[in-house]
């Protein structure tokens, strides 16, 4: 019994580097979280792709900087630690600006994303002017501050919101100045081509000025739209 305790915690501490890293990257990325099993493999591939960086900063720090290479297993351990964070961040990035499977892509390699679904990039390719289609037929104009990482749960967080009606008029909602929207009661939802800017002209999207009239209603084509599954 004492044996296999013993095992168990080398083992823990063997994979530790990788489920830090898997920790850094579902905290960073909006990536569902895999099964248990899953997630103990996920950890040992990260944890070998770190331990091979571990032997690359020996590699350099060995000869001059010998004194601080990594020699013991308590050493090469407190080292894979800032290894994994790092291996964490840069995987996060990736994952999140859809950079490397852009090259891949042109390359002919894959016609994937590195997106989660549909949904994810849809969402951060286009930031325009949203009409949201609820499921009691109603349609709601603003823009989102906040939106669901999935379709499936979550909400979003309108403001600048008004109602358009069926003639095409848009009736301004006043005295709110966010709405959060389940997105279980939205059907579908358009991409508007104007912006922000276009709209309010050069102010912030992370603090937007609170809702104003304008003489068009801020109506304007649809470019685009996804229907939620």
């Amino acid at each position: 019994m004492e044996t296999i305790s013993k095992d168990l915690i080398s083992l823990l501490q063997f994979l530790l580097p990788g489920f830090i890293s898997a920790w850094v990257f579902y905290a960073l990325t909006s990536y569902p979280k895999p099964s248990q099993f899953e997630r103990v493999i996920e950890a040992l591939i990260f944890t070998v792709i770190i331990q091979a960086m571990v032997h690359v900063i020996r590699a350099l720090l060995a000869g001059r900087f010998y004194a601080v290479s990594v020699r013991s297993d308590t050493s090469q351990l407190i080292w894979s630690i800032p290894c994994a964070i790092l291996f964490g961040l840069v995987f996060s990035y990736f994952a999140n600006n859809d950079m490397l499977h852009a090259l891949f892509r042109k390359l002919g390699v894959t016609r994937e994303t590195s997106f989660p679904s549909e949904w994810f990039g849809a969402f951060l390719k286009n930031t325009t002017y949203v009409v949201l289609h609820l499921d009691d037929e109603r349609r709601l104009y603003g823009w989102p501050l906040e939106w669901p990482s999935e379709p499936g749960s979550g909400h979003f967080l309108i403001t600048d919101a008004s109602w358009l009606t069926e003639e095409g008029e848009e009736i301004l909602i006043t005295g709110v100045e966010n709405l959060l929207v389940d997105v279980r009661h939205v059907k579908w939802v358009e991409f508007m081509k104007k912006t922000w800017e276009e709209k309010h002209g050069q102010e912030s999207i992370e603090s937007p000025a609170a809702p104003t009239d304008s003489p068009d209603g801020g109506r304007t084509e649809c470019e685009s739209a996804f229907i939620q599954s």
